[in-house]
């Protein structure tokens, strides 16, 4: 079954049993995630969950830019302008309900992460049982630049990561690579991507069980096999090089004081000085919400962290700096965003609290 942005096969194996393969096609928007793309992959993934055929999801992107660069907040700013917020609420709602069905598929689901995966990406990969990077890999959550936050659960997972890591990359909207991403757990296996079909064919003589947690062992095994196989040579992980740095700059009790460590970086390193860019130009409501998000998390499961995202998200359709950083970002690319409030003093404790309350 095929449609304009989204195509699904049953692709045969040896064993009798069948992998399921959905690919985001919409390499324009180098596979954003739409409402229809959504609509259309969310059922089809429940039914393969019931069939007893499939043993195994393989999740990938067209093209060989993205596996996926986000939501498609260009839809959302359109019609956060119409005042459509029907359909700002049912894009996010049926996101996170994409992902936490991901994170809790009980076959085993490889999701091949190569080239751009940021946001909305990252939380398709995030969940899934077998996370591949390749030696292209650019992974990011970068909300705080137009004005949102690090969401589709990425305030349960980053929230794992150690010495404060996960909040240093929703504040900065840090760039990182497949070497960063096997450092903090945010993948699983690298592979490079001149294997990729060699791989993917090699899905089909696997022995197949039909048994979800089998299936994920013999998944897993394979995958260890192919990276034995296929030595890849990754670049510098930044993550791992700047670790003790990030830990110092956010070695403070308040967010303020961690913006103006980052802010305040002067130094040569390019990574560490972007980082502090992006900060320093993001949005002072976003700041705020990052900490906030991950601090409420911190107790939640993940089921409770997708309701409180979907209101923390809901209620920033409803606030002006979503809506104005995609159009200073995407829209009318001008990269001059008139955030409101304007500086992170006037962002008081009570104006965030409001976005955690159901619209």
């Amino acid at each position: 079954m095929t449609s304009k942005t989204v195509v699904f096969e049953l692709l045969p194996t040896e064993s009798g049993h069948l992998i399921g393969q959905i690919t985001l096609s919409a390499e324009k928007s180098l596979n954003a995630l739409s409402l229809e793309m959504i609509r259309q992959i969310a059922p089809q993934l429940a039914a393969w969950r019931d069939d007893a055929r499939v043993a195994c999801v393989l999740l990938r992107g067209a093209g060989e830019k993205a596996f996926c660069a986000g939501g498609d907040v260009v839809a959302m700013h359109a019609a956060i302008r119409a005042g459509d917020f029907a359909l700002t609420d049912a894009f996010f709602g049926e996101e996170y309900a994409l992902d936490y069905a991901i994170h809790t598929y009980p076959k085993p689901i490889l999701a091949w992460g190569h080239g751009i995966v940021m946001g909305g990406g990252l939380g398709l990969m995030a969940g899934a049982s077998h996370r591949v990077v390749t030696e292209r890999s650019r992974i990011a959550m970068p909300e705080i630049t137009i004005g949102l936050y690090p969401d589709v659960g990425a305030s349960w997972f980053l929230n794992r990561l150690p010495g404060r890591l996960g909040l240093y990359l929703g504040l900065t909207g840090a760039s990182f690579n497949a070497a960063d991403a096997l450092y903090v757990d945010l993948a699983d296996f690298a592979l490079p991507s001149c294997a990729r079909d060699q791989v993917f064919a090699g899905l089909g003589a696997l022995s197949w069980q039909g048994w979800g947690e089998a299936d994920k062992a013999v998944l897993g095994n394979y995958l260890r096999e192919q990276m034995r196989q296929h030595a890849l040579e990754l670049p510098v992980s930044p993550i791992r090089s700047h670790f003790d740095a990030i830990r110092s700059l956010m070695d403070y009790e308040s967010v303020d004081e961690m913006v103006a460590a980052i802010c305040s970086y002067n130094g040569a390193d390019d990574w560490l000085r972007a980082g502090a860019q992006k900060l320093a130009a993001g949005s002072p409501t976003s700041i705020r919400l990052v900490l906030a998000a991950q601090q409420r998390a911190r107790q939640l499961s993940l089921a409770q962290v997708f309701e409180m995202e979907l209101n923390l998200s809901r209620q920033c359709c409803r606030h002006p700096d979503f809506a104005e950083g995609v159009r200073a970002l995407l829209v009318d690319k001008d990269n001059a965003p008139h955030w409101s409030p304007a500086t992170l003093a006037e962002v008081t404790p009570d104006y965030i609290a409001a976005f955690f309350l159901a619209p």
